[in-house]
């Protein structure tokens, strides 16, 4: 059995949407956010107190993207992936790490320095010009969504996957009502995916049974106020 320790919101909902896109059994582990602060115990199982944390027998993962990654490979062949030999297959992977590495990455710090930090750490200027940042990189993804429907290879793939939690983690911080048009259309038509849905389901009846009901979005709600 794979499991998936998860915190509801974060980058560990990429390979939960990925495994309920696959259909494939797992366990999930749900932790409170942060966990390296609210659940000291998972510093046992990843050093870095960051999720997800993946196991597939004795095979551990850290990272989001190559997890998603992992599972489509690994138990494809499946749409979710593009084969090497299609033309896509370097746009794939482009915009999978484009997902985390230019869009996911700057929002860390909007994150950082608007909840995080104690009240005399924060800094407002370093958030807005990291918002800033991203909300640039999206021209990226409005350039390739203004003109069809997913990233890459005419389907939806991880590519999606990527690049959608990024777009979650925006709306979560207040950036959404700043997407521009095709890229709202586009995150609007991820949000109506049976696998997106059965993910949200899953984070949330998970919880449920394992008493965890503070996700990242409540967390950020309760910094608010």
């Amino acid at each position: 059995m794979m499991t998936l320790y998860h915190c509801a919101g974060a980058r560990s909902f990429r390979p939960l949407w990925t495994l309920e896109e696959l259909g494939l059994p797992y366990a999930v582990k749900m932790m409170p956010f942060p966990p390296r602060v609210t659940h000291r115990e998972f510093l046992e199982v990843n050093p870095l107190g960051t999720v997800p944390a993946f196991f597939d027998g004795d095979l551990r993962m850290t990272e989001s993207v190559a997890i998603s990654q992992y599972l489509v490979t690994r138990y494809g062949p499946s749409p979710l992936a593009v084969a090497i030999d299609e033309p896509d297959y370097g746009c794939w992977l482009n915009w999978q790490y484009f997902g985390e590495a230019t869009l996911t990455f700057p929002q860390t710090l909007v994150l950082r320095y608007t909840y995080m930090e104690p009240p005399e750490r924060l800094n407002p200027q370093i958030a807005d010009d990291y918002a800033r940042w991203f909300l640039a990189r999206l021209r990226g993804i409005d350039a390739v969504v203004s003109k069809q429907e997913t990233m890459c290879a005419g389907r939806f793939t991880t590519a999606d996957i990527s690049v959608g939690y990024a777009l979650m983690l925006a709306s979560y911080l207040g950036l959404a009502d700043r997407f521009p048009t095709a890229v709202a259309d586009y995150f609007a038509r991820l949000q109506i995916r049976d696998g997106y849905r059965r993910a949200i389901a899953a984070e949330q009846r998970a919880g449920q049974e394992q008493g965890v009901d503070f996700n990242l979005g409540e967390f950020l709600t309760r910094k608010q106020h």
